[in-house]
């Protein structure tokens, strides 16, 4: 029993820090989620009454006081409801989050073939629209469309999105280098800054990175232009060296800002690279 006492006593020495990393990687993992909706908004107005409350508490505000304790629970109400959307987007993704799967690693190969077809179906100008999940489970968007399970090939990428056949307006899914689905409905973006001249494919793919960590290439119908998609904002008009580098980092690695500083955008540029036209 002698070896049992010393780990309860090691375990008490070591509680305190564990309960504080605990404490923190929820933090961490909660404002990650927040800084990806518009509920940051939400966080800061709560800040805002709770300071208010605050001074109005320390100063002996007893009216201010009464007021907002009395309007409390129809705030709370009220939040539930205006950020509706914001909180189901937070919910969905801890739900849907895959924390022990690990991701299977990019095949150069297979990427160069995708965006060959990319180059290919953008001289032709024929939309093009293909889904790299990462952690979060989309489970529920391969079953809208069509099961495929096919080796990742340019031929066959061609074939899907040249002519105007069942598959050509939906989204294909690739994972685990296999071409998973085709024809798959994403779901639209709800920013209201989206420039008029983005098309359906343009708004699904930002939609589908709000709701997911997925990164999602698109090309315009319009104008050929080859982009990328992930963390909610849109990354237009890339040359096909630099989308291949920045889906080998971003699908390998994770990382949000790998080599994209130089065409990070601000919200008020409707999350489009300044440098870059529609």
């Amino acid at each position: 029993m002698e070896w049992l006492q010393k780990l309860l006593v090691m375990y008490e020495a070591i509680r305190p820090v564990l309960d504080v990393t605990i404490l923190a990687l929820l933090l961490y993992m909660g404002y990650g989620l927040l800084v990806k909706t518009q509920a940051v908004q939400m966080i800061k107005g709560a800040g805002f009454l709770a300071l208010v409350y605050g001074l109005a508490t320390l100063l002996r505000l007893t009216t201010l006081v009464w007021i907002l304790r009395a309007l409390a629970p129809g705030l709370l109400i009220a939040v539930a409801i205006v950020f509706q959307p914001e909180l189901r987007k937070i919910i969905l993704r801890l739900g849907q989050s895959e924390f022990f799967r690990p991701n299977a690693k990019p095949n150069l190969g297979h990427l160069e073939a995708i965006i060959t077809a990319a180059e290919i179906l953008s001289q032709k100008r024929r939309g093009v629209l293909v889904v790299f999940p990462r952690k979060i489970n989309i489970k529920n968007i391969i079953d809208t469309g069509t099961k495929l399970n096919a080796e990742i090939s340019s031929s066959l990428i061609v074939a899907i999105f040249e002519f105007d056949g069942p598959l050509h307006d939906g989204a294909m899914i690739v994972q685990n280098e296999r071409i998973v689905a085709a024809g798959c409905f994403l779901p639209l973006s709800e920013q209201q800054d989206i420039k008029k001249s983005f098309g359906t494919r343009h708004r699904a793919s930002l939609g589908m990175s709000e709701q997911s960590d997925a990164v999602i290439l698109i090309v315009s119908e319009e104008t050929g232009a080859i982009s990328l998609a992930f963390d909610g904002k849109l990354y237009y008009d890339l040359s096909p060296i630099e989308a291949t580098r920045k889906l080998m980092d971003l699908l390998e690695h994770g990382k949000r800002k790998i080599g994209i500083e130089e065409t990070r955008t601000d919200t008020d540029d409707t999350r489009i690279a300044p440098d870059q036209r529609p």
